[in-house]
């Protein structure tokens, strides 16, 4: 008996052939192009572009000719776009796992290159495996919170997701007329397992001890399970409990109009609660008007609009549309000067931690529903929500929302 994985003896799983690898790389070739979208999507959104403080892959040249300045309509469209992004991950984690089983014989498949064609395969197989292995890991930690990265998740993440798509549309490539073959002449009845014909077939095979229909419904169900125990972090209909894989998800964030889901808290932003007594506290607009100080009262006396926005975090959670009250950012921007919304730089209290300081693009400073928010569901903002103001736009992610905001400067960035 073979003891090397080099030989083809060693795998004899009777499972293992193009029917199973058909069939799994079909789902992978609809699922990660949606991956790949929702994912530039989300990048899109923090209007790279606009500033240096919201970009946080700097060097990206080229990768980035196709950002667009991100839209405003409709309200939610970040919280879908991300909500599908994550939750479509995890749940494709079981499916790509088994095809990752399904192909293991061809990785130490010997001699490893016999032609142009089959090393040009060998390479996307090895950079797809690879590159898959890289963005599902760093997305499930980036999901759980554990940023054990060896540097930033937002370039790693970036960089991973453009060298594993190149992989995967050469493998598609290559391997798409093959498994669609194999489809095929399986909706025929045509049996497609013949060792001579297909190296992922053992020649040996063990007796079988669960049917291939078995294996597709344990992967199936196991996906089914985790996008049942993820979805309801992202999307409205099913109870936050039933979220256990989401730490945004199953914890209870209170009662009352400021129990809803909280990101980052006061005393981890190193918030101190004198610099935000009415007081103390000032919001500074700069523009052309000049540097002007305004405080809670004056705000106040402003023109207060409402508007139901959630807020949604490039984690995968979300919240439901909260009912947020405040003065319109283009009416401050008035205030300061500007007779057309330009783009505005906020600045936070927030002593430690990234996006203290975050850039907001013109169209979104025009947008009626785009407030400098002073209360929520009525009542004024709870310390951790971002009193004694914060930023809520419409579409935008969770992070350009600034909460304890300090200074806002107006102007082209």
């Amino acid at each position: 008996m073979a003891r090397s994985p080099f030989s083809p003896g060693f795998w004899r799983s009777p499972l293992r052939g193009p029917r199973l690898t058909a069939a799994l790389g079909v789902v992978l070739l609809v699922g990660m192009p949606v991956l790949f979208m929702t994912g530039l999507l989300s990048y899109a959104a923090y209007n790279p572009d606009l500033a240096g403080v919201n970009d946080k892959t700097p060097d990206k040249g080229l990768l980035g000719l196709y950002l667009f300045s991100w839209p405003t309509n409709p309200h939610w469209l970040y919280r879908f776009t991300q909500g599908v992004h994550v939750t479509l991950g995890i749940a494709l984690v079981p499916v790509l796992l088994a095809k990752l089983w399904s192909v293991v014989p061809r990785l130490f498949a010997l001699p490893p290159v016999r032609s142009l064609a089959h090393a040009l395969e060998r390479l996307s197989l090895l950079l797809l495996v690879g590159g898959a292995l890289f963005q599902f890991l760093t997305g499930i930690l980036n999901i759980q919170l554990d940023y054990v990265f060896p540097g930033s998740f937002y370039p790693l993440h970036f960089y991973g997701a453009w060298v594993f798509f190149a992989a995967f549309l050469l493998h598609a490539a290559l391997r798409t007329p093959v498994a669609l073959r194999n489809l095929r002449r399986m909706r025929a009845g045509e049996e497609t397992e013949r060792p001579a014909a297909d190296d992922l077939v053992a020649r040996a095979p063990h007796a079988p001890t669960v049917s291939r229909r078995g294996a597709f419904g344990l992967v199936g169900g196991a996906s089914l399970i985790l996008f049942g125990t993820t979805v309801g972090r992202s999307f409205d209909g099913l109870p936050r409990r039933t979220a256990l894989l989401a730490p945004h998800g199953w914890t209870d964030p209170g009662d009352g109009p400021g129990g809803f889901q909280i990101n980052k808290t006061a005393a981890y932003a190193g918030i101190d609660r004198e610099e935000t007594a009415p007081d103390v506290w000032e919001l500074v607009l700069t523009g052309p008007a000049g540097t002007l100080r305004v405080d809670r009262e004056r705000l106040y006396e402003m023109p207060l609009y409402s508007a139901a926005l959630p807020i949604a975090c490039v984690e995968g959670w979300s919240t439901s549309d909260q009912w947020w009250r405040g003065v319109r950012l283009r009416d401050l921007a008035r205030l300061a000067g500007h007779d057309d919304p330009p783009d505005v730089l906020v600045e936070s209290l927030q002593r430690r931690g990234s996006f203290r300081r975050a850039a907001l693009r013109a169209n979104q400073v025009a947008d009626p529903r785009s407030l400098l928010a002073l209360s929520v569901n009525g009542e004024e903002l709870t310390l951790d929500h971002g009193y004694p103001a914060r930023i809520i736009v419409p579409a935008a992610p969770g992070v350009l929302n600034t909460k304890w905001v300090a200074r806002m400067e107006f102007g082209d960035l």
